[in-house]
């Protein structure tokens, strides 16, 4: 069997994916994590925190109920069905931190959450503080300039 006949053979064998309503689970699911999110904002804000400070109280939940529904196996069967919609919010960057240390956790702390959990995570803040810092650096030239 060729490379070319065996890719055929895996597409007519593949389940079609329904992608009208993986788009609408995405968009509810997605949506649904915003809503949240907007609901523990209202919250925060009634608490007469300031909206700068209840944007940050409103992160800092959600990361940690995400950090949290991952730990306990949740998270996952939610982005079963979700698809992107749990990605781009940012539960979908506390899933990705946590996902691979739950999953290295039979290793030990050591060398198996502390080693793999930024494996996902790590070069997302690494080119974000560089690039933070070229920014940085071309603001404060122009701040100079200025």
């Amino acid at each position: 069997m060729t490379e070319k006949q065996y890719q055929q053979r895996v597409q007519e064998l593949s389940p079609k994916s329904p992608m009208g309503m993986d788009c609408l689970y995405a968009f509810l699911i997605g949506g649904a994590i915003c809503l949240i999110g907007q609901i523990f904002m209202n919250l925060y804000s009634a608490m007469a925190l300031s909206k700068e400070a209840a944007g940050t109280a409103t992160s800092i939940t959600l990361v940690s109920l995400s950090a949290l529904l991952t730990g306990l196996s949740l998270y996952d069967n939610l982005a079963k069905y979700g698809g992107a919609g749990t990605l781009v919010p940012i539960t979908g960057f506390a899933n990705a931190i946590a996902a691979p240390a739950v999953e290295f956790k039979t290793e030990g702390f050591i060398l198996g959450v502390g080693a793999k959990i930024f494996t996902i995570a790590g070069p997302v803040i690494v080119y974000g503080l560089a690039a933070s810092s070229v920014y940085g650096l071309i603001y404060y030239l122009w701040q100079l300039l200025a």
